[in-house]
This record gives C-alpha cells, structure tokens and sequence, in this order.
C-alpha cells in the first residue's frame, strides 16, 4: 500500500501479500526492506505486527527497518524480538523529547529518527499536524542522542512521482554527521544519479516506494546504476 503525501483518503493497494512483495524485492537485490505501518502511524498501535513479522521471517538475510506507531520500549523491544534490525520513530521522537535518548541507551545500533518535513518543519502524526520545529536542528539533537541514521522525508513530494528535494536532503546531511537516507519523490534515474552525487555529503541510501510499484523505477537497473557509479 502506498500514499500519496501521506494521506489516507488517497490510498494505492499494489498487494494483498506484503511477505511475498518483500521476497520480490529482495529477490531482485534490495540491500534493506523498509517497512512502514500506516494504520499504526495514524493510532499509535502495532497494528500490523504480525504481518511484519511474515515479512522477517520471509527475508531473514535482509536488514529490515520499521516505523509507524512505535511510540514506547515495549514496541521497540517486541519488533527487535520479531527480527527487525533498525526501529524508526517518528511522531514520539518529537512529542517525547526524552524517548530517543533512552531507546538509544536501551537499544545502541537499533534506533533511526525518521524526519518528515515539508519547508523545512517537522511533521507528526502521520504527516497530519506541522510543527514548528525546524528540521535541521531536530537532527543535529537527535545525533547528540546517539541514533544510527535520518530517515528524511520531504512530504510534499512523497507519492507525488515528481523527484526528490535534494537540495534539502543535501542540507540536512551536511549538518551531520550520522547518515541520512533519502526518502518522498524519488521516481526517475535522474533521481538516482542525483543521489549518488549527494552521497559524499552524508547521504548513504534512499527509500524507494510507488515507482517501483508502478514500474517507473526498476530495481535491478537501479542497483547497477549506483554499482557502475562506484
């Protein structure tokens, strides 16, 4: 299931089979499954843990990371227990100024702070509410903190098959010094070359979603894009 700028009256459904989706792509040499829980985005449960837990089990070479209403230990605890390599926060990362820290002290290695920003603030609650809060500095906290990496989501391009921000992602990545992953509009080989030339300011990925779906992005020619590159 996709979004388009994170909204829920705009939903694609590409597969009733999200364990066999992830084999799909992990088959076609995907280096990390992200994995996002959009009912629990919006009500802050693990709605869908049992279903994510048939996507670990369907990839066990795979890293696979997880965000969406993942709001306390517990939650972090059981998804680590299920497999799941990297645990994202959103939303509580910036209600619970203190959760970070103690989830990274709880869980070294475990914790990524995923930033969703439209013009340069922080959006929560599955992208419904804009904060005041600038992006970068969130980060440049968050780091301080001890997280692994930024997931860094422009939300008004994201579903929206009309190119990343890299400008920002760009900005961001040069204010830190823990990796930041590229995610929201990235749809075109241009993207991708775009990409690997911000990899040297911080950038070690990027998330990919509804063009692959929709078949405007291939991920093997991707891969070979990013690999013939150096």
């Amino acid at each position: 299931m996709r979004l388009r700028q994170g909204r829920m009256d705009d939903v694609t459904v590409f597969s009733e089979n999200p364990a066999e989706m992830a084999r799909k792509w992990a088959d076609q040499g995907a280096q990390r499954l992200h994995v996002v829980d959009l009912d629990g985005a919006l009500n802050g449960t693990r709605a869908n843990a049992a279903v994510i837990a048939e996507i670990v089990a369907a990839c066990p070479e795979l890293p696979v990371q997880v965000g969406g209403g993942i709001r306390d230990e517990e939650a972090v605890q059981a998804y680590l227990n299920a497999g799941v390599q990297y645990v994202i926060i959103g939303t509580s990362a910036i209600t619970q100024p203190h959760l970070v820290g103690d989830l990274c002290v709880e869980f070294p290695k475990h914790i990524i702070v995923g930033l969703d920003a439209k013009d340069g603030k922080v959006a929560t609650d599955g992208w419904s509410k804009l904060s005041k809060h600038d992006v970068i500095d969130v980060a440049q906290q968050f780091e301080q903190d001890g997280v692994e990496a930024i997931i860094y989501t422009d939300i008004g391009r994201d579903g929206m098959m009309r190119g990343f921000n890299a400008e920002a992602t760009r900005a961001l990545a040069g204010s830190i010094t823990i990796p930041v992953i590229a995610s929201g509009g990235v749809s075109s080989m241009d993207d991708i070359r775009s990409l690997k030339e911000i990899e040297e300011d911080g950038v070690m990925g990027a998330i990919i979603g509804r063009a692959l779906y929709e078949g405007t992005l291939d991920l093997k020619t991707c891969l070979a894009e990013v690999n013939n590159a150096g």
